[in-house]
């Protein structure tokens, strides 16, 4: 058993304790206080952290981490140009993930687990396109949930597809990783496949993930089936025969009609939701993850804060992937987010969405998100910026603080 203090302790589901500290055991919370109420509580020795914030471990809700490796695969295969638009992006990707040994995307995969929890991140809600990766969360100290993600047209690949998802998720085990599906996007599943992902879900208790609203060019497809989905990203991947007639209709409500909306849906992106969207979002309980560098790289819009919030969506933050984003820091998330657009968050807005929030989307808050009794020992100790108060605490730890030590489960790791 130990203790750890600091300054203040900000545990985000409560007020910022000046002197604080929290007792751990056995890599589990067992008190949060003052630092004279601890050590008058528990015999246990102090470990103490002068002019520092100790805050939860941060929680990314939305992350590619495959694709890490991404960057320098550009270059390799000689495809290291800037995309123009969404569909060339996904092209690009596509081309690049073409020809890749397993092997490869275990290296990178493990890269971003490296890099993920030395930012500060100790929990993840990470896509995973190959079963096979599994085994590289098995002894990870990660906390969080791995969406094992689906796409196709073709009935019979579905099928398959689906058998085999299947038997990942009944015989799945990951130390502190939880399960899940990710139906790719509403542009890239048969409505009868993405149904059937979703009674698979309900089946074994598992959430779903799904890319919505991301670009423009969704929002045109959905209404028309025009633009470049049709014309570009279909006839490459040879989906001609599966382009549907044009259905006058946005992604969220299109999902709502095949019924696999529910509180148990998780939204990615949400850039170009309605107001008529969000109500059916907030009517089926679906929680949302905005993704705002990734969106801004690839030039696809802003996810409407005020309408998500205004409609009491639940929200999280999320990096993406390097392939779409220039680190996996959700500091760097947050520091964006209030530079490019500062009337959309509050700074304590956003600390809760990269914390308690993520850790609420992805159905972890009993585990992680907040330092409360109970909970896994995932905390941070960030370096005090000079004169913070309790007023300006989540300003100054966005944009002054200096991450100075993780620990998961109470173990320190090395930053």
């Amino acid at each position: 058993m130990q203790i750890f203090a600091a300054s203040y302790v900000l545990p985000i589901s409560s007020p910022p304790i000046a002197g604080g500290a929290v007792a751990v055991h056995d890599g589990r919370i067992i008190d949060v206080g003052t630092l004279d109420n601890l050590r008058a509580a528990w015999n246990a020795p102090v470990l103490d952290y002068p002019d520092s914030i100790m805050i939860p471990g941060l929680v990314n809700a939305h992350a590619h981490l495959e694709l890490t490796h991404f960057p320098a695969w550009k270059m390799r295969k000689d495809l290291d140009y800037a995309p123009r638009t969404y569909v060339d992006w996904v092209i690009q990707v596509i081309k690049i993930k073409r020809g890749l040994e397993i092997q490869e995307l275990e290296a990178s995969l493990l890269e971003g687990i490296r890099i993920s929890l030395e930012a500060g991140t100790t929990a993840i809600g990470d896509v995973i396109s190959d079963r096979r990766l599994l085994s590289a969360y098995n002894g990870s100290t990660f906390a969080g949930r791995l969406f094992f993600e689906a796409l196709g047209q073709e009935p019979a690949s579905c099928k398959a597809l689906a058998g085999k998802l299947e038997e990942t998720l009944r015989t799945f085990s990951a130390c502190d990783i939880l399960p899940g599906l990710s139906p790719h996007a509403p542009h890239t599943l048969s409505p009868a496949f993405f149904q059937d992902l979703k009674r698979l879900a309900e089946s074994l208790s598992v959430p779903l993930m799904t890319h919505l609203s991301e670009s423009p060019e969704e929002a045109a497809f959905m209404h028309d089936s025009t633009g470049r989905i049709a014309e570009l990203l279909y006839p490459f991947v040879h989906w001609e025969d599966y382009l549907p007639a044009p259905m006058r209709t946005t992604s969220a409500a299109y999902l709502d009609s095949l019924g696999v909306l529910d509180s148990s849906t998780i939204a990615v992106h949400c850039v170009h939701i309605t107001p008529a969207d969000a109500e059916i979002l907030k009517k089926r309980g679906v929680r949302a993850v905005i993704c705002p560098r990734s969106n801004d790289k690839l030039a696809v819009g802003r996810a409407p804060a005020h309408l998500l919030k205004t409609a009491g969506i639940p929200l999280a933050l999320g990096t993406d992937s390097l392939a779409s984003n220039d680190s996996l820091s959700l500091w760097d998330e947050m520091r964006f987010v209030l530079a490019d657009t500062p009337d959309a968050f509050t700074p304590e807005e956003l600390l809760r969405m990269a914390s308690l929030g993520g850790a609420e989307v992805l159905g972890l808050d009993k585990e992680t998100g907040s330092l409360e009794k109970g909970k896994r020992a995932d905390f941070l100790v960030v370096g005090n910026p000079k004169g913070v108060s309790g007023k300006d605490m989540h300003r100054a730890l966005i944009e002054e603080g200096r991450l100075a030590e993780v620990f998961v489960a109470g173990v320190p790791i090395t930053v």
